[in-house]
């Protein structure tokens, strides 16, 4: 067990009656927080045509968050991969890299919505292959090495790009379904594991990745990051009470938008939010958060992305939970790398 880092996912994400502005004033105030914090990386994802919320892009977004970051990792989580053409996605990303001063995380997926394939005109039954296809292309570009392919998407004849990261970004992959999980441990350098799943489905699914990578004789991945959905206040009433209606809003919207229908073990979101919360979300006091995410680390989970705030969420409640964690958890969750490698 190495280092254990703690960030931030940012929603950028605001309900269509909010001004666009003010929205990206206060995701901005957040960063500046977290940096100031002390906190180690930030993350943002990507979403088209995104029903009920707006949705910023990423790649102008996380360039104008690391202008805010400092010396803060700067992520994706996640692009989506299969619906977007791999020369635009490699000289796009090596160049957010560039950016940040090579502290960028390429994290991709493959995505859920039936309607963001058909916008870009990607058959379901495809998508695999593209995505399959497209990292492999994204990461020979990435080396500077000389690349030929025909398919039916992108036809490169010696291609080769001088627009190059610093260096290699690590690629995370964001996995709901078993199969997924598997896909991440032959293809990716960690799984980004994904913060809708109980904590007994991700232990679950740890022994699938851990055994299709040793299978496949790889070792066990650059870092075992774990993004889930955190809130803290200075008591667990207040936690509950700032928390759930944004928290509850926001998983009604991921039941409309089918991501549940991708979860393993048949997992649904519509359930009352006690039930949901139940053994998937993080909201109390920094004892009780703490406690939480330090059980995580009997799983070697070395790079904690949490996501406490959602649209509509007021600024304030949403520092505070970030100033909370950063003070009163993270160096449990940093010291405890110490411990354990004694």
């Amino acid at each position: 067990m190495g280092d254990v880092r703690v960030g931030v996912f940012l929603t950028h994400q605001r309900r269509p009656d909010q001004d666009p502005r003010t929205v990206l004033a206060e995701q901005l105030a957040l960063v500046r927080t977290a940096r100031d914090e002390g906190l180690d990386s930030v993350f943002a994802g990507q979403h088209h045509l995104a029903a009920s919320f707006a949705h910023i892009q990423p790649l102008p977004w996380l360039a104008r968050v690391a202008a805010e970051a400092g010396e803060m990792t700067v992520g994706t989580g996640i692009h989506l991969l299969a619906l977007h053409h791999p020369v635009d996605t490699a000289e796009a990303y090596a160049s957010l890299d560039v950016v940040t001063g090579g502290r960028s995380v390429f994290g991709v997926g493959l995505g859920y919505r039936a309607e963001e394939y058909a916008a870009f005109g990607v058959p379901p039954e495809e998508k695999v292959r593209r995505f399959t296809e497209n990292l492999d292309i994204v990461r020979a570009l990435w080396r500077g090495e000389t690349v030929t392919r025909d398919l039916p998407w992108t036809r490169l004849d010696g291609a080769q790009a001088l627009m190059r990261p610093v260096a290699e970004p690590p690629v995370w992959m964001a996995a709901n379904s078993d199969n997924a999980v598997r896909r991440a441990a032959r293809l990716a350098d960690a799984w980004m594991i994904n913060p809708h799943a109980t904590a007994a489905t991700v232990y679950r699914q740890l022994e699938l990745y851990d055994a299709e990578r040793a299978a496949h004789g790889r070792g066990p991945g650059s870092s075992r990051p774990l993004m889930r959905e955190v809130f803290c206040a200075d008591t667990r009433e207040e936690a509950l009470e700032r928390a759930r209606p944004f928290l509850q809003g926001k998983y009604e919207v991921y039941a409309d938008w089918g991501q549940d229908r991708v979860m393993p073990d048949r997992e649904s979101f519509r359930m009352e939010f006690a039930a949901l919360a139940d053994d998937r979300f993080v909201i109390g006091d920094p004892d009780d958060c703490r406690r939480a995410l330090l059980a995580w680390r009997q799983l070697g989970i070395d790079h904690f992305v949490l996501r406490t705030d959602w649209a509509g969420m007021p600024l304030e409640s949403s520092r505070r939970s970030v100033e909370l964690l950063a003070r009163e958890v993270a160096p449990a969750l940093r010291e405890s790398a110490v411990v354990a490698a004694g």
